[in-house]
């Protein structure tokens, strides 16, 4: 598939079916997230992959009630690594280059599953501590997006954009 193509058919899928995602497909995703540009290559940020039922019903009730967290077969929390940025990058690393290179890493992932025919959103509302706490994460990692995946349940229609019209600034001389 071409990549405009890619990006036209991506859409935020809600619904899941309750099949789950075969591991070589779970495998493509992080692997797509592992080839995302980072910092100075640090990729300071880890993943936890979550299938355990339980888990994902500890995501949703942490991500403030958002059921089609718990049904989605297959969740993938992004996780920052300050620590890991901040030895060559100092405070800028810890408070944003880390960010930076687990969002772009999930945005990676979000669209490879697009492209596997698999549906997925980026969820970023939650509460960091109950997230970190479902997965286990190790101390001094911070959670900064969970990527629900699964076969889609719903064919969303595209979104209304703002476009590069409004969106960008022009620069002035």
């Amino acid at each position: 598939m071409e990549f405009r193509e890619l990006l036209e058919r991506r859409r935020s899928v809600r619904d899941f079916e309750a099949r789950p995602v075969e591991p070589e497909k779970v495998r493509a995703l992080l692997e797509a997230a592992d080839r995302a540009p980072s910092a100075g290559n640090l990729q300071a940020y880890r993943m936890a992959v979550v299938t355990d039922r339980d888990v994902r019903r500890a995501l949703a009730e942490a991500s403030f009630g958002q059921d089609f967290v718990a049904r989605a077969p297959v969740v993938i929390v992004f996780l920052a690594d300050p620590d890991r940025a901040s030895g060559r990058y100092g405070e800028r690393g810890r408070a944003l280059y880390c960010i930076q290179d687990a969002t772009i890493a999930c945005a990676h992932a979000h669209l490879r599953a697009a492209d596997l025919g698999l549906g997925s959103v980026w969820v970023g509302a939650f509460e960091e501590r109950a997230v970190a706490r479902a997965v286990g994460a190790p101390p001094g990692l911070r959670p900064v997006a969970l990527l629900p995946v699964g076969y889609p349940a719903e064919a969303p229609p595209p979104r209304p954009r703002r476009g590069p019209g409004e969106l960008v600034l022009r620069e002035r001389t």
